[in-house]
């Protein structure tokens, strides 16, 4: 029998030996930028801003229409739908823990929460607002975000557009999924995964899996904000999956820098929760995760898993579901006696 001081030396060498290999369970924080310190004000302000349709031009979408906090983060659909019915041409990444990535949005073109919070606001496929000044207009105008823009922010004029998205930042660094098995095992708890999972964690390392999915988010190694983490996919196109998937057709950070060496490069996704974040890939087009361990293992690595490799595999990528906070759906400020969007 192991007395306190071995079963706690135990678990400290379980700990070390899993992280160095790649290993990390999720910090209990994500960073924060010095220019947007998080309060209980401010969060409540943002979560109201994530979850108000009237961000959109015609009151119908918001942030949470893509990105479900009641759910996965996700919309679950290959892309999502806009104002208007309109579609986009990717997929939705999950929202949560996307505070541990160190540059937003599949292509890596936003450096930080706070410049993806402005994008889909005025992208006329998304949200479809004209303008960030129409933008701050319809929020000015509403008395109760005033106030509390005010309570928050402080000044002369507190709603401005970087506000807006200072909020809605803040409130995103709280939609942390902790204590998943894996975090738990990675803590010391042997029992925390089961044996199938324990054999699909050795796997995605011997596999190659590790060389792009490591760190505490499984998205790459910590990084400066605004410094992204990207790899080409597909790598090897000479295969079925390629052409079965349309993979080829979206050219990835390309589209946002129009430099040659983006071409097909993609900032690296997040395992964490993956069991729940279906359709997979920048498109959408692969319904399901056994389906998506073996496209990824043929087109990243050039690698065909046997049936029992990708069970292995998948069970360890579900022990990476964690526990999601619960969300109580706020009050939103209303508009006494006149429309939604005064049109």
């Amino acid at each position: 029998m192991l007395n306190t001081k071995s079963k706690l030396v135990a678990a400290l060498f379980v700990v070390v030996s899993q992280a160095a290999m790649g290993f990390e369970a999720l910090p209990d924080k994500p960073p924060v930028p010095a220019d947007n310190s998080m309060s209980a004000a401010k969060v409540k302000l943002g979560q109201q801003l994530f979850l108000d349709p009237r961000l959109s031009v015609d009151g119908t979408v918001s942030c949470n229409s893509c990105h479900n906090v009641m759910g996965s983060g996700t919309d679950n659909r290959p892309v999502s739908v806009g104002v208007g019915g309109q579609k986009g041409g990717r997929s939705a990444p999950t929202v949560w823990n996307s505070a541990f990535l160190s540059v937003q949005f599949w292509d890596g073109r936003a450096a930080s929460l706070e410049d993806q919070a402005k994008g889909p606001i005025l992208n006329p496929v998304e949200m479809g607002m004209p303008s960030s000044d129409e933008a701050v207009q319809r929020i000015r105008s509403i008395a109760g975000y005033a106030d509390e823009f005010k309570a928050v922010f402080g000044g002369k004029e507190p709603v401005t557009y970087d506000n807006i998205a200072k909020a809605i930042a803040a409130y995103e660094r709280t939609l942390l999924t902790p204590n998943s098995p894996f975090d738990r095992y990675m803590k010391g708890d042997k029992n925390a995964l089961p044996e199938q999972a324990k054999r699909g964690m050795k796997l995605v390392e011997k596999v190659g899996c590790t060389g792009c999915h490591m760190g505490p988010d499984f998205a790459g190694p910590a990084l400066p904000v605004g410094t992204g983490f990207y790899q080409k996919f597909p790598t090897y196109e000479n295969n079925d999956y390629v052409k079965k998937y349309n993979l080829m057709a979206d050219t990835g950070r390309y589209a946002a820098t129009k430099n040659e060496d983006d071409k097909h490069m993609w900032r690296v996704p997040t395992w964490r929760n993956v069991a729940l974040t279906a359709p997979y890939f920048h498109n959408g087009s692969v319904a399901t995760l056994d389906e998506a361990v073996r496209v990824m293992a043929k087109t990243q690595l050039d690698k065909t898993l046997t049936d029992k490799e990708v069970e292995d595999i998948v069970a360890f990528l579900n022990s990476l579901t964690g526990v999601f906070p619960k969300q109580e759906m706020p009050n939103l400020p209303l508009t006494p006696n006149r429309s939604l969007t005064d049109k």
